[in-house]
Protein backbone atom coordinates (compact mmCIF):
# COMPACT_ATOMS: atom_id res chain seq x y z
CA UNK A 1 0.00 0.00 0.00
CA UNK A 2 2.39 2.69 1.23
CA UNK A 3 5.06 1.49 -1.17
CA UNK A 4 3.21 2.73 -4.15
CA UNK A 5 2.37 6.07 -2.72
CA UNK A 6 7.63 7.28 -4.49
CA UNK A 7 20.00 13.11 -15.16
CA UNK A 8 19.90 16.59 -14.87
CA UNK A 9 23.33 16.50 -13.22
CA UNK A 10 24.76 15.08 -16.44
CA UNK A 11 23.64 18.24 -18.23
CA UNK A 12 25.26 20.37 -15.51
CA UNK A 13 28.50 18.47 -15.96
CA UNK A 14 28.33 18.92 -19.73
CA UNK A 15 27.71 22.67 -19.38
CA UNK A 16 30.64 23.11 -17.02
CA UNK A 17 33.06 21.20 -19.22
CA UNK A 18 32.26 23.01 -22.50
CA UNK A 19 34.45 26.10 -21.80
CA UNK A 20 37.36 23.87 -20.83
CA UNK A 21 36.87 21.76 -23.94
CA UNK A 22 36.94 24.89 -26.08
CA UNK A 23 40.27 25.90 -24.56
CA UNK A 24 41.75 22.48 -25.20
CA UNK A 25 40.39 21.97 -28.69
CA UNK A 26 40.78 25.55 -29.82
CA UNK A 27 37.66 25.96 -31.93
CA UNK A 28 33.91 25.43 -31.99
CA UNK A 29 34.19 23.03 -34.93
CA UNK A 30 36.76 20.95 -33.07
CA UNK A 31 34.49 20.93 -30.04
CA UNK A 32 31.62 19.72 -32.21
CA UNK A 33 33.75 16.88 -33.54
CA UNK A 34 34.83 16.05 -30.02
CA UNK A 35 31.18 15.92 -28.97
CA UNK A 36 30.34 13.50 -31.77
CA UNK A 37 33.23 11.28 -30.78
CA UNK A 38 32.24 11.37 -27.11
CA UNK A 39 28.67 10.45 -28.01
CA UNK A 40 29.85 7.50 -30.07
CA UNK A 41 32.27 6.19 -27.46
CA UNK A 42 30.07 6.55 -24.41
CA UNK A 43 26.69 5.73 -25.86
CA UNK A 44 25.18 9.15 -24.99
CA UNK A 45 22.78 10.14 -27.74
CA UNK A 46 22.96 13.43 -29.60
CA UNK A 47 19.91 15.67 -29.60
CA UNK A 48 17.24 14.39 -31.96
CA UNK A 49 14.11 15.90 -33.43
CA UNK A 50 11.58 16.54 -30.67
CA UNK A 51 8.45 14.47 -30.61
CA UNK A 52 5.15 14.95 -28.84
CA UNK A 53 2.78 12.54 -27.21
CA UNK A 54 -0.97 12.79 -27.50
CA UNK A 55 -2.70 14.58 -24.62
CA UNK A 56 -4.72 12.82 -21.96
CA UNK A 57 -7.74 15.03 -21.34
CA UNK A 58 -9.21 15.60 -17.89
CA UNK A 59 -12.12 17.82 -16.91
CA UNK A 60 -10.11 21.02 -16.67
CA UNK A 61 -6.64 20.49 -18.07
CA UNK A 62 -4.54 18.55 -20.57
CA UNK A 63 -2.25 15.80 -19.42
CA UNK A 64 0.79 14.67 -21.31
CA UNK A 65 2.04 11.14 -20.83
CA UNK A 66 5.81 10.96 -21.26
CA UNK A 67 7.32 7.59 -22.04
CA UNK A 68 10.31 6.69 -19.92
CA UNK A 69 13.59 5.49 -21.44
CA UNK A 70 13.73 1.71 -21.50
CA UNK A 71 16.32 -0.96 -22.09
CA UNK A 72 14.94 -1.53 -25.57
CA UNK A 73 15.59 2.02 -26.79
CA UNK A 74 18.23 2.30 -29.48
CA UNK A 75 20.10 5.18 -27.83
CA UNK A 76 21.25 5.91 -24.30
CA UNK A 77 23.70 4.54 -21.78
CA UNK A 78 22.76 0.87 -21.29
CA UNK A 79 21.95 -0.67 -17.94
CA UNK A 80 23.26 -4.22 -17.98
CA UNK A 81 22.23 -6.58 -15.17
CA UNK A 82 23.00 -9.75 -17.09
CA UNK A 83 23.99 -12.52 -14.68
CA UNK A 84 22.46 -10.74 -11.68
CA UNK A 85 19.70 -12.24 -9.54
CA UNK A 86 17.07 -10.10 -7.83
CA UNK A 87 14.65 -10.91 -5.03
CA UNK A 88 11.69 -8.54 -4.96
CA UNK A 89 9.56 -8.65 -1.83
CA UNK A 90 6.01 -7.39 -2.17
CA UNK A 91 4.75 -8.30 -5.64
CA UNK A 92 1.14 -9.49 -5.52
CA UNK A 93 -0.35 -8.10 -8.75
CA UNK A 94 0.72 -6.50 -12.02
CA UNK A 95 0.04 -2.81 -11.46
CA UNK A 96 2.21 -1.61 -8.57
CA UNK A 97 5.71 -0.27 -8.28
CA UNK A 98 7.06 -3.68 -7.28
CA UNK A 99 5.89 -5.14 -10.59
CA UNK A 100 7.34 -2.20 -12.53
CA UNK A 101 10.70 -2.65 -10.80
CA UNK A 102 10.67 -6.37 -11.61
CA UNK A 103 10.04 -5.60 -15.27
CA UNK A 104 12.81 -3.00 -15.44
CA UNK A 105 15.33 -5.35 -13.86
CA UNK A 106 14.23 -8.17 -16.16
CA UNK A 107 14.56 -5.90 -19.20
CA UNK A 108 18.13 -5.16 -18.09
CA UNK A 109 18.89 -8.89 -17.97
CA UNK A 110 18.41 -9.80 -14.30
CA UNK A 111 16.87 -13.06 -13.12
CA UNK A 112 13.70 -12.36 -11.13
CA UNK A 113 12.55 -13.99 -7.89
CA UNK A 114 9.56 -12.56 -6.05
CA UNK A 115 8.12 -12.83 -2.57
CA UNK A 116 4.33 -12.64 -2.40
CA UNK A 117 2.16 -12.13 0.68
CA UNK A 118 0.88 -15.58 1.66
CA UNK A 119 -2.89 -14.85 1.47
CA UNK A 120 -2.42 -13.45 -2.07
CA UNK A 121 -0.11 -16.21 -3.28
CA UNK A 122 -2.66 -18.54 -4.88
CA UNK A 123 -4.42 -15.76 -6.79
CA UNK A 124 -1.11 -14.32 -8.01
CA UNK A 125 0.31 -17.64 -9.16
CA UNK A 126 -2.97 -18.65 -10.82
CA UNK A 127 -3.20 -15.36 -12.70
CA UNK A 128 0.43 -15.70 -13.77
CA UNK A 129 -0.06 -19.28 -14.92
CA UNK A 130 -3.25 -18.56 -16.87
CA UNK A 131 -1.71 -15.68 -18.77
CA UNK A 132 -3.73 -12.89 -17.16
CA UNK A 133 -0.54 -10.89 -16.72
CA UNK A 134 0.86 -11.58 -20.18
CA UNK A 135 0.08 -8.14 -21.56
CA UNK A 136 1.73 -6.38 -18.62
CA UNK A 137 4.65 -8.85 -18.70
CA UNK A 138 5.77 -7.54 -22.11
CA UNK A 139 9.29 -6.15 -22.14
CA UNK A 140 10.61 -3.51 -24.56
CA UNK A 141 12.00 -6.18 -26.89
CA UNK A 142 8.60 -7.90 -27.14
CA UNK A 143 9.44 -10.86 -24.93
CA UNK A 144 7.63 -11.65 -21.70
CA UNK A 145 9.18 -11.11 -18.29
CA UNK A 146 10.04 -14.45 -16.74
CA UNK A 147 9.69 -14.94 -13.00
CA UNK A 148 11.96 -17.82 -12.07
CA UNK A 149 10.25 -18.55 -8.76
CA UNK A 150 7.53 -17.14 -6.53
CA UNK A 151 8.03 -17.51 -2.77
CA UNK A 152 5.35 -17.17 -0.10
CA UNK A 153 6.39 -14.38 2.27
CA UNK A 154 5.02 -12.54 5.27
CA UNK A 155 7.74 -10.11 6.31
CA UNK A 156 5.97 -9.25 9.55
CA UNK A 157 7.40 -12.47 11.01
CA UNK A 158 11.14 -13.08 11.21
CA UNK A 159 11.16 -16.73 12.33
CA UNK A 160 8.58 -19.54 12.76
CA UNK A 161 8.70 -18.95 16.51
CA UNK A 162 7.35 -15.41 15.98
CA UNK A 163 4.15 -16.58 14.30
CA UNK A 164 1.14 -16.52 16.67
CA UNK A 165 -1.18 -19.51 16.85
CA UNK A 166 -4.14 -17.69 15.30
CA UNK A 167 -2.08 -16.94 12.18
CA UNK A 168 -0.84 -20.53 11.96
CA UNK A 169 -4.45 -21.69 12.09
CA UNK A 170 -5.70 -19.10 9.60
CA UNK A 171 -7.06 -20.79 6.49
CA UNK A 172 -5.45 -18.14 4.28
CA UNK A 173 -2.07 -19.55 5.32
CA UNK A 174 -3.11 -23.19 4.89
CA UNK A 175 -0.84 -25.20 2.61
CA UNK A 176 1.97 -22.64 2.66
CA UNK A 177 5.26 -23.23 4.44
CA UNK A 178 8.63 -21.59 5.01
CA UNK A 179 7.23 -18.09 4.61
CA UNK A 180 8.89 -16.15 7.44
CA UNK A 181 11.80 -13.90 6.51
CA UNK A 182 14.46 -16.24 7.85
CA UNK A 183 12.91 -19.26 6.11
CA UNK A 184 12.58 -17.49 2.78
CA UNK A 185 16.22 -16.37 2.87
CA UNK A 186 17.30 -19.93 3.68
CA UNK A 187 15.15 -21.35 0.89
CA UNK A 188 16.55 -18.89 -1.65
CA UNK A 189 20.05 -19.84 -0.54
CA UNK A 190 19.26 -23.53 -0.98
CA UNK A 191 17.68 -22.91 -4.38
CA UNK A 192 20.16 -20.47 -5.91
CA UNK A 193 23.07 -19.93 -3.54
CA UNK A 194 23.11 -16.15 -3.69
CA UNK A 195 21.43 -12.98 -4.93
CA UNK A 196 22.73 -9.61 -6.05
CA UNK A 197 19.70 -7.36 -5.64
CA UNK A 198 17.14 -7.06 -2.83
CA UNK A 199 14.00 -4.95 -3.33
CA UNK A 200 11.62 -4.04 -0.53
CA UNK A 201 8.19 -3.12 -1.91
CA UNK A 202 6.19 -3.77 1.24
CA UNK A 203 3.99 -1.58 3.40
CA UNK A 204 0.84 -1.91 5.42
CA UNK A 205 -0.93 0.13 8.07
CA UNK A 206 -4.16 -1.38 9.44
CA UNK A 207 -5.27 2.03 10.70
CA UNK A 208 -3.99 4.12 7.78
CA UNK A 209 -7.30 5.96 7.39
CA UNK A 210 -7.24 7.15 11.02
CA UNK A 211 -5.62 10.44 12.06
CA UNK A 212 -2.49 9.95 14.14
CA UNK A 213 -4.30 11.29 17.19
CA UNK A 214 -6.81 8.46 16.87
CA UNK A 215 -4.30 5.70 16.09
CA UNK A 216 -3.92 2.95 18.63
CA UNK A 217 -0.55 1.72 19.88
CA UNK A 218 -1.24 -1.62 18.22
CA UNK A 219 -2.04 0.02 14.87
CA UNK A 220 0.99 2.31 15.04
CA UNK A 221 3.41 -0.50 15.85
CA UNK A 222 1.84 -2.68 13.14
CA UNK A 223 2.57 0.03 10.56
CA UNK A 224 6.17 0.30 11.72
CA UNK A 225 6.57 -3.48 11.73
CA UNK A 226 5.17 -4.12 8.26
CA UNK A 227 6.47 -1.00 6.54
CA UNK A 228 9.92 -0.27 7.96
CA UNK A 229 11.26 -2.99 10.24
CA UNK A 230 10.42 -5.52 7.52
CA UNK A 231 13.19 -3.91 5.45
CA UNK A 232 15.66 -4.21 8.31
CA UNK A 233 14.72 -7.87 8.73
CA UNK A 234 14.97 -8.67 5.03
CA UNK A 235 18.41 -7.12 4.71
CA UNK A 236 19.52 -8.73 7.95
CA UNK A 237 18.65 -12.21 6.70
CA UNK A 238 19.55 -11.79 3.02
CA UNK A 239 22.85 -9.94 3.49
CA UNK A 240 24.80 -13.18 4.13
CA UNK A 241 23.78 -14.49 0.69
CA UNK A 242 24.22 -11.22 -1.22
CA UNK A 243 27.24 -10.97 -3.48
CA UNK A 244 29.65 -8.08 -2.75
CA UNK A 245 28.86 -5.11 -4.94
CA UNK A 246 25.14 -5.83 -4.77
CA UNK A 247 22.41 -3.36 -3.92
CA UNK A 248 19.17 -3.04 -2.03
CA UNK A 249 16.35 -0.54 -2.48
CA UNK A 250 13.03 0.23 -0.81
CA UNK A 251 10.08 2.51 -1.56
CA UNK A 252 9.11 5.49 0.55
CA UNK A 253 6.70 8.43 0.26
CA UNK A 254 6.84 12.20 0.83
CA UNK A 255 4.59 11.81 3.90
CA UNK A 256 7.81 10.94 5.73
CA UNK A 257 8.73 14.63 5.76
CA UNK A 258 5.58 16.54 4.80
CA UNK A 259 2.08 16.47 6.28
CA UNK A 260 -0.30 14.46 4.09
CA UNK A 261 -3.70 14.60 5.81
CA UNK A 262 -5.41 11.24 5.40
CA UNK A 263 -2.18 9.23 5.32
CA UNK A 264 -2.40 8.21 8.95
CA UNK A 265 -2.24 5.25 11.27
CA UNK A 266 1.48 5.73 11.81
CA UNK A 267 2.33 5.26 8.12
CA UNK A 268 4.06 8.65 7.91
CA UNK A 269 6.18 7.65 10.91
CA UNK A 270 6.97 4.31 9.28
CA UNK A 271 8.20 6.00 6.12
CA UNK A 272 10.33 8.42 8.14
CA UNK A 273 11.84 5.45 9.96
CA UNK A 274 12.47 3.69 6.64
CA UNK A 275 14.43 6.66 5.31
CA UNK A 276 16.46 6.95 8.51
CA UNK A 277 17.15 3.23 8.45
CA UNK A 278 18.28 3.52 4.83
CA UNK A 279 21.15 5.77 5.90
CA UNK A 280 22.20 3.59 8.82
CA UNK A 281 21.89 0.37 6.83
CA UNK A 282 23.93 1.89 4.00
CA UNK A 283 26.81 2.29 6.44
CA UNK A 284 26.42 -1.09 8.11
CA UNK A 285 25.74 -3.15 4.95
CA UNK A 286 28.38 -1.20 3.05
CA UNK A 287 31.07 -1.95 5.59
CA UNK A 288 29.96 -5.52 6.26
CA UNK A 289 29.06 -6.76 2.80
CA UNK A 290 29.89 -4.00 0.28
CA UNK A 291 26.17 -3.63 -0.37
CA UNK A 292 24.61 -0.29 -1.36
CA UNK A 293 21.27 0.72 0.21
CA UNK A 294 18.95 3.40 -1.20
CA UNK A 295 15.27 4.26 -1.14
CA UNK A 296 13.00 5.76 -3.80
CA UNK A 297 10.46 8.37 -2.74
CA UNK A 298 7.83 7.72 -5.38
CA UNK A 299 4.89 9.92 -6.23
CA UNK A 300 1.28 8.71 -6.01
CA UNK A 301 0.18 5.84 -8.24
CA UNK A 302 -3.36 4.48 -8.54
CA UNK A 303 -2.45 0.88 -7.75
CA UNK A 304 -4.89 -1.51 -6.10
CA UNK A 305 -3.00 -1.30 -2.82
CA UNK A 306 -2.89 2.49 -2.80
CA UNK A 307 -6.63 2.75 -3.36
CA UNK A 308 -7.15 1.33 0.12
CA UNK A 309 -6.08 4.73 1.46
CA UNK A 310 -9.22 6.20 -0.04
CA UNK A 311 -7.98 9.44 -1.61
CA UNK A 312 -5.27 8.32 -4.03
CA UNK A 313 -7.03 9.80 -7.08
CA UNK A 314 -7.09 13.21 -5.40
CA UNK A 315 -3.36 12.91 -4.66
CA UNK A 316 -2.65 12.05 -8.28
CA UNK A 317 -4.63 15.07 -9.44
CA UNK A 318 -2.92 17.30 -6.85
CA UNK A 319 0.48 16.11 -8.04
CA UNK A 320 -0.38 16.78 -11.66
CA UNK A 321 -1.58 20.32 -10.95
CA UNK A 322 1.22 21.33 -8.56
CA UNK A 323 4.40 19.43 -9.54
CA UNK A 324 7.08 21.17 -11.65
CA UNK A 325 6.63 18.54 -14.37
CA UNK A 326 2.97 18.61 -15.31
CA UNK A 327 2.52 15.03 -16.49
CA UNK A 328 1.38 11.68 -15.24
CA UNK A 329 3.86 9.70 -13.17
CA UNK A 330 4.37 6.29 -14.74
CA UNK A 331 5.24 3.17 -12.78
CA UNK A 332 7.91 2.46 -15.39
CA UNK A 333 9.72 5.66 -14.40
CA UNK A 334 10.13 4.33 -10.87
CA UNK A 335 11.15 0.95 -12.29
CA UNK A 336 13.82 2.51 -14.48
CA UNK A 337 15.20 4.51 -11.55
CA UNK A 338 15.41 1.32 -9.53
CA UNK A 339 17.28 -0.39 -12.36
CA UNK A 340 19.79 2.46 -12.39
CA UNK A 341 20.23 2.39 -8.61
CA UNK A 342 21.04 -1.33 -8.50
CA UNK A 343 23.31 -1.17 -11.55
CA UNK A 344 27.05 -0.44 -11.76
CA UNK A 345 26.13 3.02 -13.07
CA UNK A 346 25.19 3.95 -9.49
CA UNK A 347 28.23 2.32 -7.88
CA UNK A 348 28.89 5.37 -5.66
CA UNK A 349 25.27 6.05 -4.70
CA UNK A 350 24.23 4.75 -1.28
CA UNK A 351 22.30 5.97 1.76
CA UNK A 352 20.20 8.22 -0.45
CA UNK A 353 16.52 9.02 -0.84
CA UNK A 354 15.89 9.47 -4.55
CA UNK A 355 12.73 11.38 -5.50
CA UNK A 356 10.76 10.14 -8.48
CA UNK A 357 7.66 12.32 -8.24
CA UNK A 358 7.85 14.85 -11.09
CA UNK A 359 9.52 17.20 -8.61
CA UNK A 360 6.51 17.57 -6.28
CA UNK A 361 8.79 17.28 -3.23
CA UNK A 362 10.45 20.59 -4.13
CA UNK A 363 7.26 22.65 -3.98
CA UNK A 364 6.48 24.83 -0.96
CA UNK A 365 3.28 26.32 -2.33
CA UNK A 366 0.19 24.69 -3.83
CA UNK A 367 -0.47 26.40 -7.14
CA UNK A 368 -4.14 25.49 -7.00
CA UNK A 369 -4.61 27.03 -3.54
CA UNK A 370 -7.75 29.23 -3.37
CA UNK A 371 -5.67 31.93 -1.67
CA UNK A 372 -3.77 32.52 -4.91
CA UNK A 373 -6.93 33.42 -6.79
CA UNK A 374 -8.19 35.98 -4.29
Amino acid sequence: MGASVTAGMQMLAVRSCIPACKQVLGSTSALSAFGRTLSTRTGFASCSKPTSAGPLISSNCKRVAVRAMSQGDAQGLPIDLTGKRAFIAGVADDNGYGWAIAKALAAAGAEILVGTWVPALNIFETSLRRGKFDESRKLPDGSLMEITKVYPLDAVYDTPEDVPEDVKANKRYAGASNWTVKEVAETVKNDFGSIDILVHSLANGPEVTKPLLETSRKGYLAAISASSYSFVSLLQHFLPIMNPGGASISLTYIASERIIPGYGGGMSSAKAALESDTRVLAYEAGRKGKIRVNTISAGPLGSRAAKAIGFIEKMIEYSYVNAPLQKELLADEVGNTAAFLVSPLASAVTGSTIYVDNGLNTMGLALDSPTLST
